[in-house]
């Protein structure tokens, strides 16, 4: 059984930090391509940043500079490391695990995180 487990998430003022968790099980780690996206409410869910099996990265225009998306294979987990935070970065954030081959794209339940002005 495949299961995506975000954590991290909370309250932070404005120009804080936080690092959000993603630990998966049941696949193997190594060769997804793992992503974070995130739901403000009343918008369509969006990509944050992305990172390959081979470590390769790419971030929303949004957070490029001020977020960091990194992972850890041998404990099969993804992070993304926020700073610089805004009001308009709350929302649910997702983990994304997507292969082609096997051809798959699993979803955690996401956390959520607010920024208060």
């Amino acid at each position: 059984q495949v299961q995506l487990v975000e954590s991290g998430g909370g309250l932070v003022q404005a120009g804080g930090s936080l690092r959000l968790s993603c630990a998966a099980s049941g696949i193997i780690f190594s060769i997804y391509r793992m992503g974070w996206y995130r739901q403000a409410p009343g918008k369509q869910r969006e990509l944050v940043a992305l990172i390959t099996s081979g470590g390769v990265t790419n971030y929303a225009d949004s957070v490029r500079g001020r977020f960091t998306i990194s992972r850890d294979n041998a404990k099969s987990t993804v992070y993304l490391q926020m700073s610089s935070l805004k009001p308009e970065d709350t929302a649910v954030y997702y983990c994304n695990a997507f292969s082609t081959l096997p051809t798959a794209d699993y979803w955690g339940k996401g956390t959520l995180v607010t920024v208060s002005s």
